[in-house]
């Protein structure tokens, strides 16, 4: 997989070192890092991410509706985390989604399901990574 500039929309400050840290690990940049729902959309707009990797329950607004947005002005490949993986299923059973805790080998397979699923033109299937 190439390295790919992602913008992570998480609104607890240590998940989002965390997420930053694990990606760098994996090869990959982050072009931003948002806590909220409008935050999420200016950087989305402003740094044009190859990946979107978006928990659904921000501390402004909703990580749904802000895909939703985003999406509005063109597709990018995302990615939900959640720690309550119903929660996104309902509100978007296409979408590629990983339960918190994940592990990296369950990340690195989510973002090459959203990538695939970019590549095939539609939102990708529900994906329920369990922690092995």
């Amino acid at each position: 997989m190439k390295a790919l500039q992602i913008l992570v929309v998480e609104d607890d400050s240590l998940i989002a070192m965390l997420l930053v840290e694990t990606l760098a690990e994996m090869g990959h940049g982050v072009c931003g890092v948002e806590a909220t729902e409008r935050g999420a959309v200016m950087a989305a707009l402003r740094c044009r991410p190859d990946l979107i990797i978006v928990d659904v329950q921000l501390r402004e607004g909703n990580g749904v509706s802000a895909v939703d947005e985003i999406l509005s002005t063109g597709f990018v490949p995302h990615l939900f985390v959640s720690g309550d993986i119903k929660e996104v299923l309902v509100r978007r059973p296409g979408a590629v989604a990983i339960g918190k805790p994940f592990r990296e080998s369950e990340l690195d397979r989510a973002i090459q399901r959203a990538l695939d699923a970019a590549e095939n033109n539609h939102e990708g299937r529900a994906v329920k990574l369990s922690n092995e």
